[in-house]
């Protein structure tokens, strides 16, 4: 099979592409950037893969433009439900380029990652796949979620300390914050 992979960035990119590859399938990367903020942290997580993905001959499409105000106005008044609203903007995309460009199924890095909403990026990915008529390759990635964190610090690539929105970028600087204040008062 010849598939499109979703790639959030490099160090969620390494254990993902091993297994696809030793299933036998041709994997090509797309980079969707609307969803990470701000844009120099894009830029940076951009380059990492980039440079990953040279590294390995894995052949990578990036995203054109950058429509920061479309993404905020998708997610305003609806923070609470912003992953839902953003995994279905990448898994959409990605499964329409996989379609335009006649692939034969799509899937995400996003599957691998410990820290996302596993059940609901399956269920999107189904659901989007059927409307759409492109098959969504599904992989629970978990289970090779250190084998990627080793790899990618022993090759000392930059690991982005957030998800990606503004909003998970408040959340984890907020904490630390916060514990400073609590030490302060």
């Amino acid at each position: 099979m010849n598939i499109l992979l979703h790639t959030c960035c490099g160090p969620c990119s390494i254990y993902p592409v091993r297994v696809l590859r030793g299933e036998g399938m041709t994997v090509t990367g797309y980079y969707h950037r609307n969803n990470i903020h701000p844009l120099a942290e894009c830029l940076k997580r951009e380059e990492t893969l980039k440079t990953y993905a040279q590294t390995i001959g894995l052949p990578l499409l990036v995203q054109k433009g950058y429509d920061l105000e479309g993404f905020l106005r998708n997610m305003a008044f609806r923070e609470s439900e912003r992953c839902l609203f953003c995994y279905h903007e990448r898994l959409t995309a990605t499964a329409e380029l996989a379609k335009q460009g006649n692939f034969d199924g799509f899937s995400s890095t996003l599957l691998y990652s410990r820290y996302q909403k596993h059940e609901v990026m399956k269920s999107l990915g189904f659901t989007i796949a059927q409307t759409i008529g492109v098959e969504f390759i599904y992989r629970d990635f978990r289970e090779g979620w250190q084998e990627g964190v080793d790899e990618s610090r022993a090759s000392g690539m930059y690991r982005q300390p957030y998800c990606g929105c503004v909003y998970s970028e408040k959340g984890r600087y907020l904490k630390k914050l916060n514990k400073i204040d609590e030490i302060t008062i």
